[in-house]
């Protein structure tokens, strides 16, 4: 088959041959685009980043931004190159005899950066810089990266050094340090879809918008992973004749249904033991893995505690999922759904681990079941100060005594009383809420409030320990934007200033001052005139 006629793979076709193309790294490119007009420009660039999220094409079109000459051949760098001028065109086929491409996990040693310093002295053939690319630079040795440093650290002007690499932890700090550092993120899953779906179109074919959904979760935030999945959900399609279809993909990967998860995490949280093993085995006779449905279900448990934090909802997911989501995030409480992850998180592990992986999955499951009967430790506590019968295994429900019922929580009043209160055992907390934080909504125990300044991520999970300490209830603590108070802080500021100006517009004051230009109202609080003699 000619060369010209042979299939390119969705991978290699859809390469961003232009920075606009990138998908998901508008900081970077917005930097990049202001060096270049500024001409500001590093000698040294390391672009890092998982796999498949554009680090060896964003070299690529850093060195046509840096080389392009323009349709006119008089064009000088910039972040948007032309794509047919004699550069840009012998960059993108890899034929450009200044660009320079070498795979570090083929050419480790001394020798292969020796070549790279003998040849950086000599000027650029026919390109405005000589680029060198190297790829997976992670993988250099030991001496090969100290044989590399004082060219890098200064390289002739006419040289720019472009690393990409998957692991930046391996790279060494002598090397970070002489490099300016992109750090590329994974695409989100909603960007992937919708790319997916233009490539789609570009292709004639045809898919369901939960297949591209799946397929853009599947990739895991790697446009090449994507693709490639794509491509091949393409031609199982072609085969049958139809279009892209969610089963088809689930098939595909392995993945079990997501309405087959709802149902048995359904059967989880009701304790209906039977009912759940059946809908394991179901899932497993339809070729679907054992650790595939209990990472289903850890999603499905993630989704539901997203949905009761109030965080916006995942794009891929359908309005019936999100609705069942949602249910489930009203009536279980925080205490119950750390505890079933924690739960399912180990039978993760031990059934990845496990010689019987089935075996291993069920045996989770029965133990979450059975767990789902029991109180947590705080209600167990609860109800062995009030002399009730707690339940140790899967039988009929103990009916307790009728013991006094316990007096309801109690709250603080607002939210100054609230920081009185959490001032009493955490001074440095209390200061955050104070100083650093603007109350949005105070309704015991749901609290939330509006950063004003970057906070730890410890805060919450902090403040909602102690909270729960003083009442004895498990407090929803939430950091939001959106219309806030001032601050405790800015409060305070107010009325002091509010005090003062009223001062200053005493008619004795303003006499004063006008008999004394020079005069100043010092500070001053009623407990300094009680003080006073």
């Amino acid at each position: 088959m000619p060369e010209s006629s042979a299939y390119r793979v969705l991978a290699r076709k859809y390469r961003p041959q232009r920075f606009s193309e990138l998908i998901g790294q508008d900081a970077m490119v917005t930097t990049l685009g202001n060096a270049i007009r500024r001409d500001r420009l590093a000698h040294a660039f390391l672009l890092t980043g998982v796999r498949g999220v554009g680090k060896t094409s964003t070299a690529r079109l850093i060195a046509k931004a840096l080389n392009c000459v323009g349709p006119d051949g008089q064009g000088g760098p910039t972040i948007d190159p032309c794509g047919v001028c004699e550069p840009c065109r012998a960059i993108a086929e890899g034929r450009h005899i200044d660009v320079v491409e070498m795979d570090a996990a083929s050419h480790t040693g001394v020798d292969d950066v020796r070549e790279i310093i003998e040849a950086v002295r000599y000027s650029a053939v026919s390109a405005r810089y000589k680029v060198y690319i190297i790829d997976e630079v992670h993988m250099l040795s030991k001496n090969a990266f100290n044989a590399l440093l004082k060219t890098l650290e200064e390289p002739p002007p006419h040289v720019k050094f472009l690393f990409a690499t998957t692991e930046v932890n391996k790279v060494p700090v002598t090397v970070l340090s002489r490099c300016q550092r992109f750090d590329l993120r994974r695409i989100p899953a909603d960007k992937l879809a919708a790319h997916f779906a233009r490539v789609v179109e570009a292709e004639g074919a045809r898919a369901e918008e939960e297949a591209l959904a799946l397929i853009a979760r599947a990739a895991e935030g790697s446009a090449r992973d994507g693709l490639s999945i794509l491509d091949q959900a393409i031609a199982h399609a072609d085969m049958e004749g139809g279009e892209v279809s969610a089963a088809q993909v689930r098939e595909m990967l392995g993945l079990s249904d997501r309405g087959a998860i709802r149902r048995l995490l359904g059967h989880l949280l009701a304790g209906e033991a039977q009912p759940a093993l059946a809908a394991l085995r179901d899932q497993y006779d339809l070729g679907v893995d054992p650790v595939g449905v209990l990472r289903g279900l850890l999603e499905a448990v993630h989704g539901v505690t997203m949905a009761k934090m109030g965080g916006a909802p995942d794009p891929s997911q359908a309005a019936e999922e999100r609705e069942a989501l949602g249910e489930w995030a009203a009536r279980l409480s925080f205490a119950q759904l750390h505890r079933f992850w924690q739960l399912l998180l180990k039978g993760h592990d031990e059934t990845a681990r496990a010689v019987m992986p089935l075996e291993a999955a069920e045996m989770a499951l029965l133990r979450i079941v059975h767990a789902a009967e029991l109180p947590d430790p705080a209600e167990l506590l609860k109800r062995i100060g009030n002399g009730e019968a707690v339940p140790v295994a899967r039988a009929a429900p103990v009916p307790p005594p009728a013991p006094a019922a316990p007096p309801p929580p109690s709250y603080p009043s607002d939210f100054r009383a609230l920081y009185d209160l959490v001032y009493e055992q955490r001074p440095r907390l209390a200061l955050h809420l104070h100083d650093d934080l603007g109350l949005i909504s105070y309704a015991p125990p749901n609290l939330t409030m509006k950063p004003l300044k970057p906070m730890q991520g410890e805060f919450v999970r902090d403040l909602i320990a102690v909270l729960r300490g003083m009442t004895g209830v498990v407090w929803s603590v939430t950091l939001a934007d959106g219309d806030a108070e001032p601050s405790l802080l800015e409060q305070e500021r107010a009325v002091e200033a509010a005090a003062r100006q009223a001062i200053l517009d005493t008619p004795l004051v303003k006499a004063a001052f006008e008999a004394f230009p020079d005069a100043e109202l010092i500070d001053y609080s009623p407990a300094d005139r009680r003080s006073a003699p």
